[in-house]
């Protein structure tokens, strides 16, 4: 872990002149895929097949140096940038998606979220097992009732009661739900004021009144494990309230701004595997006495895959440089919401368009639901749906657009 730290840390790593990489950058892309594919890529059978969870991933990670890339090192961080952090998501996601998606949950949407808003207090106690993988993270936003519209309809309550706060609801689709150890849930603490009753909290996994309700069965993603959770009385110390009573909303925003330029990322490397597939296979796969990549109508999609997976690049590293700045606070409004919207919009809708192509250039293979391009496939439309939907980042665009 210490030398990938120092490696994060000692290099330039603002974005190259064009929006490419700089040679820093290029070599932690670079270390990040080689080390998904000989470490994460054997799995991805299994994990598809079962839903199976490898306990080793987050310690892995943590030797690697690719956990709490973002926090400073006096609380076990690398003390990196968040251009760094989506590197490693793009280079794991092009041989493990389902890790990658686990790796942003934990990475991103709870230890980033805590590093940048918890207390010194809260910090010094959670941070060093999140960054050493010792500990799991996840976020609790999603509810039952409250999914594009997340903050106007939660449902999840927090009411004060001497040194604790109770926790009342539920929260759904949570990734890493079944194996996570602390949770960055939102509740609301003031009913009355809608969105603006917000608050933020730390949740461990042992705490009275919380409980794994239910392990879901994914049609893609499928390793990284996603569950309900449910709050019944929970009970949950008053010190781990991050940020301040009834203010969580920014939390909530900023978060998310993040959030969507990180997971458009995973979209980046989903789509450069899918086009690597292709071509290998246009390349072997024979009919009519040649290679169907002799074929012009081969050519043409790949040549439009190849189109459309550098265009992602440009516009999610472009994106990632403008996040990389992001100001305590500063997230969900302005030209960064409107930014981080367009590019998960693009490179979800992109990702989804090269992964279906290479579906067709394998053919009946492509369908066959063992074979890594159909595991591509499957997962490929949640990136259409998570970190808000296609229809909410239109919205967002547009609604910046006209203010």
């Amino acid at each position: 872990m210490a030398t990938i730290a120092k490696e994060l840390r000692g290099g330039n790593h603002a974005p190259a002149a064009g929006f490419g990489l700089t040679p820093d950058q290029q070599e932690i892309l670079d270390l990040a895929s080689d080390f998904a594919r000989d470490e994460f890529w054997p799995l991805q059978q299994r994990m598809d097949d079962e839903e199976w969870w490898p306990e080793q991933t987050m310690p892995s990670l943590a030797r690697m140096g690719f956990l709490g890339v973002t926090v400073d090192p006096a609380d076990g961080g690398a003390g990196s940038d968040f251009f760094t952090s989506g590197l490693i998501a793009q280079g794991l996601a092009r041989w493990n998606h389902s890790l990658a998606l686990s790796y942003v949950a934990h990475e991103n949407l709870c230890l980033n979220n805590i590093a940048r808003n918890a207390s010194p207090e809260l910090r010094k106690r959670y941070l060093p097992g999140l960054c050493d993988g010792s500990l799991i993270g996840a976020l609790g936003l999603t509810e039952p009732g409250a999914g594009s519209d997340a903050l106007g309809s939660m449902a999840t309550t927090a009411r004060r009661e001497g040194d604790k706060y109770i926790l009342n609801g539920r929260k759904l689709y949570i990734t890493n739900g079944p194996v996570a150890d602390v949770i960055l849930v939102y509740a609301k603490t003031d009913k009355a004021a809608g969105a603006k009753g917000i608050s933020a909290f730390i949740v461990e996994k042992g705490f009275p009144g919380f409980k794994v309700a239910q392990k879901l069965d994914k049609m893609g993603f499928r390793g990284s494990t996603t569950a309900e959770l449910v709050f019944d009385d929970c009970e949950v110390p008053v010190e781990n309230l991050v940020g301040t009573e009834n203010k969580g909303v920014a939390i909530v925003m900023g978060g998310l701004d993040l959030e969507r330029a990180i997971v458009a990322m995973l979209n980046v490397g989903m789509a450069e595997r899918a086009l690597d597939l292709a071509v290998d296979y246009a390349k072997t796969r024979q009919q009519f006495g040649k290679a169907i990549g002799e074929f012009q109508l081969v050519q043409g999609k790949l040549a439009e895959m190849y189109v459309a997976v550098e265009t992602m690049k440009t516009f999610c590293y472009r994106t990632l440089a403008e996040a990389n700045t992001l100001d305590h606070g500063a997230g969900g409004r302005g030209e960064i919401h409107k930014l981080t919207a367009a590019a998960i919009l693009y490179a979800a809708e992109q990702c989804t368009r090269v992964v279906s192509d290479a579906v067709q250039i394998f053919g009946g293979l492509g369908y066959m639901r063992e074979a890594e391009i159909n595991r591509l496939y499957r997962a490929s439309k949640l990136l259409e749906i998570g970190a808000g939907t296609t229809e909410i980042r239109k919205v967002i665009i547009a609604g910046e657009l006209l203010r």
